[in-house]
């Protein structure tokens, strides 16, 4: 057990250095999970993941925080409806297959990457293009949205509110990653009490994977604010485009 163990928390060191950077953290963590432990029931699994990742995003955001101006009053609201999102999206899936979103989805990650890459100056420049009430309710929307997909699906949940946040609202890449750690926080929350509320969580195991977490978390917020939105811009790229190479392969390789 003390090898797994090993395991699984660099994983979730390296889970959480990716996740504070750009989101996407869920790629290496998850898969590592489903390997060291392939007879486990996946609700556990999850459940686990979703224990220890919970505190990288939360510490993320707090960093952030305290180094980058955010729009508190538009952001709070946004949390909000992350939350009734992502609880709306776990209540669906338990009714409807995700099966069709699985194939769409590295279409649709392909589609964020190619427009990423030529728009050059995409999220390099923080200028947002609302304020007040305006700023409020795509912040919503998108809090909404992406939450509902959290909870009915989740791969590349952080990516998403990362690449909206910019082009929506025209935050650079630091400011929107800002900003998606403190909704997917919201939306890691609210996955976590469902999957602890059911008993899927392996908290012995959930414990030591959220110290490493944490680590990884805070080199990756160190990085990422030390070289600014050119370095996260680049970093965004390099998780997309893993997440399209896994989402394809788990939809239409196997």
């Amino acid at each position: 057990m003390l090898v797994e163990t090993l395991t699984v928390a660099l994983a979730s060191l390296l889970a959480g250095f990716v996740d504070a950077i750009v989101g996407g953290g869920g790629l290496v963590l998850v898969p590592a999970l489903f390997s060291v432990f392939p007879q486990a029931p996946p609700a556990t699994l999850f459940g686990t993941n979703k224990a220890a990742s919970v505190w990288g995003t939360a510490w993320a955001s707090m960093q952030f925080a305290r180094r980058v101006t955010l729009p508190w009053a538009s952001l709070l609201p946004a949390c909000g409806a992350a939350l009734i999102g992502g609880f709306t999206g776990a209540w669906t899936v338990t009714l409807v297959s995700a099966e069709g979103l699985r194939k769409l989805l590295p279409i649709i990650l392909l589609g964020v990457l190619i427009y990423t890459l030529v728009k050059k100056d995409l999220g390099r420049h923080h200028e947002p293009r609302h304020s007040g009430h305006a700023q409020t309710l795509r912040a919503c929307a998108i809090g909404l949205l992406i939450g509902f997909y959290d909870g009915f699906f989740g791969p590349g949940t952080g990516s998403f509110f990362v690449f909206l946040f910019v082009r929506l609202l025209g935050f650079d890449f630091l400011h929107a990653s800002a900003s998606a750690k403190l909704l997917n926080t919201t939306t890691n929350g609210a996955a976590l009490l469902l999957f602890a509320w059911k008993g899927h969580v392996w908290w012995h195991l959930a414990l030591v994977m959220a110290v490493t977490n944490v680590i990884g978390s805070l080199l990756g917020t160190r990085l990422a604010l030390k070289h600014g939105a050119g370095f996260v811009r680049g970093v965004f790229i390099l998780v997309v485009g893993s997440l399209i190479i896994k989402t394809g392969w788990d939809a239409f390789g196997r």
